[in-house]
């Protein structure tokens, strides 16, 4: 039986007619999208928009004004404000960005990341020693939904504390002054996947807003347009560029009493009315309620018109024509909605800490949202691309040294260089507990400091590959023993060597070698043993499987996670009790279906379509991730001209280069450990069908485009 299917997944005609004809889409764009299930105009959008008015709104979230009035206090009262982080490159990002931001409001802010063997969250040490400094106010960022009891102390010492995180929330909820979580049940929040760095970007664009002197500022946004002998008159009303009520109304002049209009109604609540035109608005409302009714309309044009060029010599209909976002809204163009979106348009290009120096922020949000394995769908594909942008074109100057010594600096960094190149060496400072190293790298100012601090990270980085190494050869017996016992369902590990640093990265390296779900238990330290689990898409929910056994004896002191990676903290001297319960759980669980490994295909490319210009294709799609896998594409009868050979750096067999004639171009190809491929599978002059990616290679400087392939097989006679 062969082990491998190539899928390409039937496409829709009709949804391939619709997206050529309302996006213009190539059809090679248009044919993937269908095929990838993508033909709704919200998920649409965030492939074709890079601007920034198409995230959402952060006052979506229902406590963020709380959260913004809180900080804001602090700020004018002057008091300490401490921020709680987590050891990861997502809780070391969304901390970063916070202390930055509150240090440009001149506010006393600290900071406290987990060190040495501390657990993960906010500790009762941790409260104390925050209120013994004199801290008033606790921010914890990428944690604290679990921390119900550090919180109840928190509060009972004098100290607020808001949550900003985005783990899934327990049976009880902390009794915090602001609880800002995307994943919180009862949210109206409307896209779940936001990573920690994600959840403390969106608190502060909040904070910058109530900052402005629209925060808070109800107002109207209105349009009437002559009808069928009628006026039709839209009017919305508008709070932090949320839309909060909407009325629509057509009118029979002289027909329908002025008092009985629900549209004057809706517009007789003393807030400012915005129009555009104010004149040509005026004409039609007095032609619905006659000239006796005044209603003051304050006008927008010359205002947009300053920052907004599109906007001149263009009324709403002609900007409706022209409207990229008009091309999103359900039921058709809409003239007000037109209006609303050239007004978020305007605030955002008004006040830049909103739109441009607010993209700054956003190389923290992408390598923390990639680090982190969030979906990179909705809002998260725009972040992250902007970010991307950020840290290939103008990284930070914290950053510098550090992408100089990974060799990225002033190229074109995509989301694979952070998950393979700048995310580990971070990762690595928490994972051998001092994450306060690369926070410190990221935060500082000083060029000195920073060469200094970017020295440490990457050495800790190189000494955390080392005990990888050499604990993944002590260990691969006994992880095969596991792999045996549990019927090929899972690994469950524990040794004394394995040292809390690695456990999380030894989790992940066995569930790639087994491709089932593994559980690491590290060495005890002062009493206690840390615990990662990690899993493949299609297996166990690791943070209901951790779950399962704190409702069955209440084993952790802490447990916490999402779906394909969890963590725990127990006592010592209950891990025999814990490791007896989890085999006999195991053995309930019924054994995995043979696997087959699944390739599935996005296109196959013709002979003239194989060009250079296909890395356009691929960079569209751009950035791949966890919900957006890298394009694979199929070519047949391809010929291989040229074998070489590369050594395997890691022992194992070999890589294999080759040149592949195919169309008008012969492509350079590399072949991941298929040495042994050649000879039986292929040859030179083997005539191929290869399934592949499309990527640019860099190499002493030069630039070159590479397929990599993901199989092969021969090509059928015809």
């Amino acid at each position: 039986m062969d082990d491998r299917v190539w899928v390409k997944e039937p496409v829709e005609s009709e949804a391939i007619k619709r997206l050529l004809e309302e996006y213009q889409f190539s059809t090679l764009q248009a044919t993937i999208l269908s095929r990838r299930g993508i033909t709704e105009a919200d998920d649409v959008k965030y492939f074709l928009e890079q601007e920034l008015s198409y995230l959402h709104n952060p006052f979506l979230f229902d406590e963020m004004e709380d959260v913004v009035d809180r900080i804001l206090d602090a700020v004018q009262e002057e008091e300490k404000v401490r921020i709680f982080g987590d050891r990861d490159v997502d809780g070391i990002t969304a901390t970063a960005l916070l202390v930055e931001e509150l240090r440009r409001l001149n506010v006393d802010v600290s900071y406290s990341l987990p060190t040495g063997d501390e657990p993960y969250g906010l500790l009762q040490s941790g409260v104390e020693q925050a209120a013994s400094d004199g801290v008033t106010l606790l921010i914890t960022v990428d944690c604290g939904i679990s921390n119900i009891e550090e919180i109840v102390l928190a509060n009972s010492l004098g100290i607020d504390v808001i949550v900003l995180d985005h783990h899934i929330e327990g049976e009880e909820l902390p009794p915090a002054l602001a609880i800002i979580n995307p994943k919180m049940s009862g949210s109206e929040y409307p896209f779940v996947h936001l990573a920690g760095v994600g959840v403390a970007a969106k608190t502060i664009w909040a904070l910058r807003f109530a900052r402005t002197d629209l925060y808070r500022q109800e107002l109207i946004l209105l349009h009437a347009q002559p009808g069928n002998d009628t006026v039709i008159i839209q009017a919305m009303k508008v709070n932090n560029l949320l839309v909060t009520d909407r009325i629509i109304e057509e009118i029979n002049p002289g027909v329908l009493k002025t008092e009985r209009s629900k549209a004057l109604a809706f517009l007789s609540c003393n807030v400012p009315i915005l129009v555009l035109d104010a004149a040509v608005e005026h004409a039609q409302l007095s032609k619905a309620f006659g000239k006796s009714v005044d209603i003051h309309l304050l006008d927008l044009r010359n205002e947009l018109e300053k920052v907004l060029p599109a906007v001149r010599n263009r009324g709403l209909f002609a900007l409706t024509q022209l409207s990229r976002a008009a091309r999103y809204v359900k039921g058709g163009r809409d003239e007000l909605t037109t209006l609303y979106s050239l007004f978020i348009a305007y605030v955002l290009k008004k006040h830049p800490a909103l739109d441009d120096e607010y993209e700054r922020l956003l190389d923290l949000v992408a390598i923390g949202t990639v680090a982190d394995l969030m979906e990179l769908k909705n809002e998260n594909l725009l972040m992250v691309r902007r970010g991307l942008k950020v840290l290939s074109t103008a990284p930070r100057p914290s950053l510098v040294p550090f992408l100089a010594s990974l060799g990225l600096l002033n190229r074109r960094i995509s989301s694979t260089e952070i998950s393979w190149r700048i995310a580990p060496p971070i990762n690595s400072t928490g994972r051998l507990g001092t994450p306060a190293v690369a926070l410190e790298m990221l935060l500082s100012t000083d060029p000195n400091e920073i060469e200094r601090l970017t020295s440490e990270v990457l050495a800790m980085n190189t000494e955390r590959k080392r005990l990888s190494d050499e604990i993944w050869n002590v260990v691969r017996g006994k992880a095969q023993e596991s792999f045996e016992r549990t019927g090929s369902k899972m690994v469950i590990l524990q040794d004394e060597q394995i040292e809390m640093g690695v456990a999380s990265s030894l989790a992940s390296r066995l569930v790639k070698a087994y491709n089932a779900p593994a559980l690491v238990l590290s060495s005890s330290r002062s009493g206690r043993i840390k615990g990662s689990m990690r899993a493949n898409d299609s297996t166990i929910h690791t943070r209901n499987f951790l779950e399962h056994f704190d409702r069955q004896g209440s084993y952790f002191l802490y447990y916490g996670g999402h779906a394909n990676a969890s963590g725990f903290t127990m006592e010592s001297d209950r891990l025999e009790e814990l490791m007896k319960a989890l085999h006999e759980y195991v053995d309930t669980i019924d054994c995995p279906e043979e696997r087959v490994k699944e390739y599935f295909i996005d296109a196959t490319i013709s002979e003239e379509e194989m060009h250079p210009e296909l890395i356009r294709l691929v960079e569209f799609f751009e950035p791949y991730g966890e919900g957006n896998r890298p394009l694979v594409f199929e070519i047949q009868g391809a010929v291989v001209e040229e074998i070489g050979y590369l050594n395997n750096s890691q022992g194992g067999d070999r890589h294999v280069k080759l040149t592949i004639g195919y169309g008008h171009y012969r492509w350079p190809a590399v072949y991941w450990f298929a040495a042994p491929l050649v000879g039986k599978v292929f040859d030179r002059g083997s005539v191929l069908d290869i399934l592949f990616r499309l990527a640019r290679n860099y190499w002493m400087g030069n630039e070159t485009l590479q397929l990599n392939i993901v199989d092969v097989k021969p090509t059928k006679a015809l």
